[in-house]
Order: structure tokens, then sequence, then C-alpha cells
């Protein structure tokens, strides 16, 4: 169900919304004050823990011809990618640690470790999801161009193969995120700007051609006469993230109670309705500490929309206050197990492969809108930017 208008569906007052504002504004500033040395801290504690775990991954792989050491091996490599993904590279770029003013951890120099260049992932998550969250027509992150994730999108005979397509996405995550910048329907409709095409294709040439010699070059050749056993190995390794980096995001943004909006609801939107609509879009996961660290603390979700640029380590301080807020203003805060918020996000998923009229809707009733048809909008059809989603300037290349 796509929400028009999020007072009416929540059942407040503007006056109502406007606390909430200022009270989710109040735990921004606490939060900002707060920053200090621990924060610091942890962040290069993990990065040193990553290095060292991909490290110890890469040399234990000069023995990958034995079983032991190529699983032993692409484990550890798979726990360093998954960290520097989720919990180091996706909050670095968010500019989370900007307020270090540490050169080697910023939103403006940080390049991860996958197929998709910052810059493009800063574009269309920074700029356009964390904005737009949950709009349909605007957020390119409801089903990533191939996946219908909401009744009122438009549904074609090619949707009824969204279970192989999904399964697809999950295995090559990577590759799939590398091009979604790119806005494959606009191109095959000719309505890319052929310069911009052209300049994000270079930039994800150079990315892939960097992450392929790296991974399955470079590396294994290190190995000598294990580079067959290594270069699985390390192919392994990024099957693992890429299995694990899915269904994370889906588990943020799909289970049952992630709500969807039309662009009704972003006109003349204030930062209190952005900060409802964000609590309403999202959706969080129980776990223990480790369970969060590996997942980016995304199991903090909700947190994460609404403050993408504080520091990840302090989402479950965050949530603790934010909660409250919700049943103080009677906001539904959508949480479960890890395992039930995928197998909504999956069942929907498969649900949504067949046209409306033989499935029901999972959600209550309220204000929706009718169905919209596929497609985008274009960034000059986006209204501008709000700072705290985290920065994004397009750089030109050579």
């Amino acid at each position: 169900m796509a929400i028009a208008d999020v007072k009416e569906y929540a059942h407040l007052t503007e006056e109502e919304v406007a606390e909430l504002g200022r009270e989710l504004d109040q735990i921004r500033v606490e939060i900002e004050e707060s920053r200090g040395d621990a924060d610091a801290a942890y962040i290069n504690r993990l990065i040193t823990v990553q290095r060292t775990l991909a490290a110890a991954g890469r040399v234990t792989l000069f023995a990958s011809r034995w079983k032991p050491a190529f699983f032993a091996g692409a484990g550890l490599l798979a726990v360093a990618k998954i960290l520097e993904n989720m919990e180091i590279g996706h909050n670095v770029m968010h500019g989370q640690w900007d307020w270090m003013n540490d050169p080697e951890i910023h939103s403006s120099n940080w390049e991860w470790d996958t197929a998709q260049p910052a810059e493009q992932w800063k574009h269309s998550h920074n700029y356009i999801h964390h904005q737009f969250t949950n709009v349909l027509g605007y957020d390119n992150d409801i089903g990533y161009g191939i996946l219908r994730m909401a009744r009122e999108q438009k549904w074609h005979p090619a949707n009824l193969g969204q279970p192989v397509y999904n399964a697809l996405l999950a295995t090559l995550f990577q590759w799939g995120v590398a091009l979604h910048d790119l806005d494959i329907e606009a191109i095959r409709k000719r309505e890319k700007d052929p310069k911009v095409m052209k300049k994000q294709l270079r930039q994800i040439w150079r990315k892939v051609r960097r992450q392929v010699g790296k991974d399955y070059v470079f590396f294994p050749a290190l190995t000598g006469p294990a580079f067959v056993q290594t270069a699985a190995a390390n192919a392994l390794a990024n099957l693992t993230r890429n299995l694990w980096s899915y269904m994370i995001i889906f588990c943020g943004h799909f289970p049952d109670g992630a709500l969807h909006f039309t662009e009704e609801e972003i006109e003349d939107e204030t930062r209190s309705e952005w900060y409802l609509r964000q609590v309403l879009g999202a959706a969080n996961f129980t776990g223990g500490p480790l369970l969060h660290i590996m997942s980016g603390n995304l199991g903090y979700q909700i947190e994460h929309h609404l403050f993408p640029d504080l520091p990840s380590n302090r989402y479950g301080q965050i949530s603790e206050r934010v909660r409250p807020l919700c049943e103080k203003y009677g906001i539904p805060y959508t949480t479960g197990p890890l395992h039930r918020q995928y197998g909504q996000a999956l069942r929907t998923i498969l649900k949504l492969s067949l046209p409306n009229r033989f499935t029901t809707s999972d959600r209550r009733d309220g204000p929706h809108s009718p169905e919209i048809p596929r497609g985008r909008r274009a960034d000059d059809e986006r209204p501008v930017r709000r700072t705290e989603t985290g920065g994004w300037t397009s750089r030109a290349t050579a």
C-alpha cells in the first residue's frame, strides 16, 4: 500500500508531527555533541580488524590446495569483505566519520571493495534513496529496477520471473548494484543523457577491471601453484558477501510494515514529515552485537534512515530513545527477528510476481494510490537533497 498522506495515515496533527521532529532533532544534537574519542577508537579498531582478517585470508590461501586452508581463507576473506562493505564502507561514505577530519576515513576519499564506484553509490544511495525513501517513481531501490515490490507498481508479464530474478540478484548482488545508478530503463527508452551514460560506463569499467584484477588475477597469481584454488576461494568470499548484503538490505526495506509512498507525500515536505516517512518506510531486525556489526548496524534501519550521517555504533543507543517516541505518538516501529523479516520480504517478492487480482494485500487499509507506471525520475525532476542524507558531488572524469 502506497501512502499519499503520512500525517493522515499516522493520525497525527501538524503540531504533533512538528513536535516529533523537534524531539528527533534534539536526539541528533545530543549525539553530535557527544561524539568523541570512543567513537573514533571504534571505527579505527574495526578497520584494523577488517584489514587483519583480509591479510590473514590472503596468507592462508597460499595453502589453498589443502581443503581446510581453502575454506578457512575463503571464510576470513568473506568476513573481511562483509565488514568493509557493511560497517565500514557504507557508513564512511555516508559521512558518519567526517567529523574526525581524518582524510583516510572521509566520505570524499573512501573507495570500497565492491564493483560500484563510490561516486555512483553516493548518488543512487545517499542522494536518491535516503531522500526519497520508498517513494514510488523516485526511489530506485524499490526492486532495483527488476523486481515489483509494491502493489501499486504496474504488473507486466515479465514479473512472472521474479523468483529467478531475485535469486540472480542475490547471487550477483555487487554486479547488480554496480549497474544500479545507470537507470537501465531510461537507457532502453533512449531517455538517458549519452554523455552521463558514457561517463558512468567508464567509471564502472575501471572499477570492475580493478576488482576482477585484484580478486581473480593478482592475488591468485601470488599463490603460484594454488592460482585456481585461490581464485575460487575469492569467488566464494564474494558470493558470501553478496548473499549477506542482499539479505540485510532487503530486511530493512521490504518486510510487512515498511510502507511505500506516492509523490504527493513529498510535495512541500517538512523536515518533521521527512522524519515520519523514514520511520514508516524502514524496518529493523533484532540480534546481538556481533550480528549488528556484521550487518553494518542496519538492524537499526529506522535509526539509520533518521540519522544516516551519525556514527553507526550509536544506533543501538539511539533506538532506545526512538522506540519510546514512536509509542508516545502511536507510530508503528517495525522490528522482528532476521529470519522473519527476510521471510516477509521474500513472500512479497513471490506474491507480486502475479497480478494483483490473484493476491491479497498484507497491509492494513489506508489512503493509497492507483497503479504507477514503470520508470523513475531524473535528477532535475527531484527536489534539492537534504544535507543529512550524506554528500554527493559529481566529479569530472578523464
